[in-house]
Formats: C-alpha cells, sequence, structure tokens
C-alpha cells in the first residue's frame, strides 16, 4: 500500500512536469516575442545569496530558445527591410522614369501647342494672330489696289473714249476738208480746161 502511494505520488508529479514541459514548449515556442519574454520571466525562480541580494534563475534552455526565437525574428524584420528597401528603390526608380516620361509628354505637348497655335508662311513659323493679321493686311492692300486699278481702269477708259470721240471729230474733219479740197481741185480743173478751150478756140 506504501509502495502504491509512492507510485500514485510520483506519476501525479511525473505528469505535472510532463505537462509542465509541454506548457513550456507550448509558450515558449508560440506567441509573440514580447508574450514569450512574459513567459521566460513568470517561469523564472528567484534565488536570494547570503547577502540578502535576489536573482532571477532562468533555465538555459528556455534562454537559448527565447534567443532563437529573438535572432529569428530579427532576421524576419532585416529581410522585410531589405524587402521594403528594395521596393522603394525599384519605386523610385519607377518614379524617375516617370518624371522622364512626363517631362518628354509636357515637351511634346509644348511642341504641339505651338505648332497648333502657330502658322507657317515661307518657312517662318508666325503665331496665327500675326499670320491672320498678315493675311487681313494682305487683302487690304489686295483690295485697294484692284480699287485703284479698277479707277484707273475707269479713267483710263473714259480718257479712251474722249480721244476716240475727238478721233472721229477729226477724221469727220478731215473727210470734210478731203472733201472741200477735192471739190476745189476739181472746180480749179474745170477752170483750167475751160481755159485751155478757149486758148484752143
Amino acid at each position: 500500500m506504501k509502495y502504491i502511494k509512492l507510485l500514485l505520488l510520483s506519476m501525479f508529479f511525473g505528469a505535472t512536469a510532463m505537462f509542465g514541459q509541454d506548457d513550456q514548449t507550448q509558450s515558449i515556442n508560440e506567441g509573440s516575442i514580447d508574450d514569450q519574454f512574459k513567459f521566460v520571466l513568470r517561469k523564472s525562480s528567484n534565488w536570494n545569496d547570503e547577502r540578502g541580494q535576489a536573482y532571477e534563475v532562468i533555465k538555459n534552455n528556455m534562454i537559448l530558445n527565447l534567443k532563437a526565437h529573438v535572432l529569428d525574428s530579427l532576421k524576419a524584420n532585416q529581410n522585410e527591410l531589405n524587402n521594403t528597401k528594395a521596393t522603394i528603390q525599384t519605386q523610385q526608380q519607377e518614379i524617375v522614369t516617370l518624371k522622364s516620361t512626363l517631362s518628354k509628354t509636357q515637351d511634346t505637348l509644348a511642341t504641339t501647342n505651338v505648332k497648333k497655335d502657330s502658322m507657317a508662311l515661307f518657312g517662318l513659323q508666325m503665331s496665327k494672330t500675326s499670320y491672320n493679321l498678315l493675311m487681313w493686311i494682305s487683302i487690304m492692300v489686295l483690295f485697294a489696289l484692284l480699287l485703284l486699278f479698277i479707277i484707273k481702269f475707269k479713267n483710263s477708259n473714259s480718257v479712251t473714249k474722249i480721244a476716240q470721240n475727238n478721233l472721229a471729230d477729226v477724221e469727220e474733219e478731215f473727210e470734210e476738208h478731203r472733201r472741200i479740197a477735192l471739190e476745189r481741185e476739181q472746180k480749179v480743173r474745170r477752170q483750167l480746161q475751160d481755159e485751155i478751150n478757149k486758148q484752143k478756140g
């Protein structure tokens, strides 16, 4: 009976230790680093020396596990930081490329706007306003020259008509003078013939 009690007690303490070990393993390997530190502190034991100085006693395997977890966390954080840096660098390169593309697009747009707002005349680029002004001035000058030509033509036409009328009058006068002269000549010839006839008779 005594042995049975001892056996039951040893089994009870062994099971408790085993469950405690499972709890420790489970807790030290799971949760955040802060939770693991709290677990280690909770599972540590107190020890006082002869002078009454208090110490916390922590199992070596718990410290090693905690150290491994901290190093793993630091490594994961470092990897994440490196990935973030690589992502930032890639994004910065994309930003530089986009800025360059934007600058080229703005230059192209400015050139297009200049071409759209200007006209080429004899190989010279002029703004639309200047081009329109020049065209209207040219049209007005040509219109004024046309009016001047029409006026000159009318004046010349009237002068030509006057000259033609004068020429017709002169021709009439000439014809009249020629007719009179011819009549005189005929009259003089008749008189001369009459005289010749008288002389013969």
